[in-house]
């Protein structure tokens, strides 16, 4: 019997129901707020992005009310008291192609050519029949025109538009010339819109 006493490992060793409880007790106390904690942070995560994103959402949609006011607003406030004209034309357009030009260029120091296609924007099918009239005197002021001009200046956006305006001119001058009235001429050429434009 004294052997059995001997092998049992001493009373004080062991570690008492009283001891294990209290730790297993404090590391769940402890994840229990480390949670706690953590949902708490991502819920005022959460919300603080919620709050930012309505935020953003709501001013966006006030700048897109306040740009859908804006033309309204421009538009009373341009108008004058007697009619304005307004920029989308009354009737349709009718356009008339003239033949291309093919012309030498003024450049010196080297032989240049231009070929160009030249639509007319008419206010009618009226006015297409009396610059058909004129079309000789048109084809012969748009040639003069074009062999002033060097390659470099037709190169450009801004060449190309200065000659449209001096190809507009030459029509309404023509039309000014068979009627005498100069400003009806004026609107009765809408545009000029070139359909090929090759420099060589």
């Amino acid at each position: 019997m004294a052997t059995k006493a001997a092998a049992a490992p001493p009373p004080e060793d062991l570690p008492t129901a009283v001891e294990v409880a209290p730790a297993q007790g404090k590391k769940k106390l402890i994840l229990i707020a480390a949670a706690a904690a953590l949902a708490l942070l991502l819920a005022l995560g959460g919300g603080a992005a919620y709050y930012i994103v309505k935020k953003k959402a709501a001013a966006a949609a006030a700048a897109d009310a306040e740009q859908m006011a804006e033309p309204a607003d421009a538009a009373a406030a341009e108008e004058p008291d007697e009619p304005r004209k307004d920029k989308k034309r009354d009737a349709a357009s009718v356009f008339l192609p003239l033949e291309p030009f093919t012309v030498n260029l003024a450049d010196r120091n080297a032989e240049r050519f231009a070929q160009v296609g030249v639509t007319l924007e008419l206010d009618g099918s009226k006015t297409s029949d009396r610059l058909k009239l004129y079309m000789p005197v048109i084809r012969n002021d748009v040639l003069m025109v074009l062999t002033q001009k060097k390659a470099a200046d037709l190169q450009d956006r801004d060449g190309k538009l200065q000659l449209a305006r001096e190809i507009k001119r030459a029509a309404i001058k023509a039309l000014a010339g068979s009627d005498d009235s100069e400003d009806g001429a004026d609107d009765a050429v809408r545009g000029v819109h070139f359909s090929s434009f090759i420099i060589q």
